[in-house]
């Protein structure tokens, strides 16, 4: 049985359902843009699928020649800031909490909050030649969700470049630091993710959801209290700075930003 978008009245994402595997595409032309709207329809798919028991896998991925090129910058200013971050991160925290294996299938641009959403998954296939970043820096700003969790999976001195630098890097040397499973050639990303989903298909629903809560027991205590703390300083720090505001501002107006340094 396949349910899709249509029987969902969904705009931003489509889902399907394959026997034991959801498959959750992201869908707004053309780099698919993580606004508001796909935010609420992540969330409550992600709630309704994790009451249905059959499931086991859940698949996400991007339409078009993107996986995501991150959330909406417009979203970033001061008055909506604490809702976009609120709401965002209710869809990465119900992705660590939920009992379905995940897993991520990253081609073209996976940048910001897109490659917050495939961190987090369970296992992740990129493309040699995605390009995975977390540029907020250049904007004046930082990714909560990396800053809480990109050490645990690539070192600090690795993931403190990348946030600290907003350095680009392709799929190969996402898998070789540990951002990705495998990194293999476009071509073959489908058939990639569609073997890795075999093999889960071929086990215990019951002890994949048991070992993966047991996988992650001591990291989740830790990702519950730093994010937390990221989002606080985020709100009570950065916002409070010119620098973020500046960044925004020269993102939108397309110039280059005039930092103040306060």
């Amino acid at each position: 049985m396949t349910t899709s978008a249509a029987d969902t009245k969904l705009s931003r994402i489509s889902l399907e359902i394959d026997g034991a595997v959801a498959t959750l595409m992201m869908r707004n032309p053309p780099v698919n843009v993580i606004d508001i709207p796909m935010m609420e329809e992540l969330a409550q798919v992600l709630a309704e699928l994790e009451g249905q028991a059959k499931i086991s896998v859940l698949v996400i991925c991007g339409e078009g020649r993107a996986f995501s090129a991150g959330v909406d910058v417009a979203i970033h200013i001061p008055d909506r800031v604490e809702d976009m971050l609120s709401k965002f991160h209710s869809v990465v925290r119900a992705l660590v909490a939920t009992k379905k294996i995940t897993v991520a299938a990253v081609h073209g641009l996976c940048l910001g909050g897109g490659a917050e959403l495939a961190m987090v998954c369970d296992l992740v296939y990129t493309s040699e030649q995605a390009e995975w970043a977390f540029p907020e820096i250049k904007l004046g700003c930082y990714p909560p969700v990396a800053c809480t969790a990109l050490a645990a999976l690539v070192g600090q001195k690795r993931a403190a470049e990348m946030i600290l630098t907003g350095r680009s890097i392709g799929g190969r040397e996402a898998a070789e630091i540990g951002l990705a499973t495998r990194a293999v050639p476009e071509m073959h990303l489908s058939s990639a993710v569609a073997a890795g989903v075999g093999q889960l298909l071929h086990l215990s629903p019951a002890a994949l959801a048991v070992a993966k809560k047991a996988s992650y027991a001591w990291d989740s205590m830790h990702f519950d209290k730093g994010l937390a703390r990221a989002e606080k300083i985020y709100f009570e720090d950065l916002m409070k700075t010119s620098d973020a505001q500046e960044g925004i501002r020269a993102f939108l107006e397309k110039r280059p930003p005039k930092w103040r340094g306060e």
